[in-house]
């Protein structure tokens, strides 16, 4: 999935155009840690903003909790339709 995707957030009345690309995603998963989460969400979202909106969308990533919310809703967005199943091993034993 290397395709870049056009999303459109609205908060409050306002909307936010991002674009998102595996790279985007990449670098974030990667920036996380530990102690360390806040930030990559924060750049995630500063840096696929449409940049003529940046200025609107910094006021809104003061809360550290509206930041993460935003950062999942748009991954969660981004991330491929795709059904997992999870198999169970057979209780029986193999000969």
């Amino acid at each position: 999935m290397n395709e870049q995707r056009q999303i459109v957030l609205s908060i409050g009345s306002a909307d936010f155009s991002f674009t998102l690309g595996a790279q985007d995603v990449t670098k974030y998963f990667n920036a996380m840690t530990p102690a360390n989460k806040v930030a990559p969400a924060h750049n995630l979202l500063v840096t696929t903003v449409q940049t003529d909106q940046r200025d609107a969308l910094r006021p809104l990533l003061g809360n550290p909790v509206m930041t993460m919310k935003l950062a999942g809703t748009l991954l969660e967005e981004y991330s491929p339709d795709v059904e997992v199943t999870v198999k169970k091993p057979s209780s029986e034993p193999n000969d």
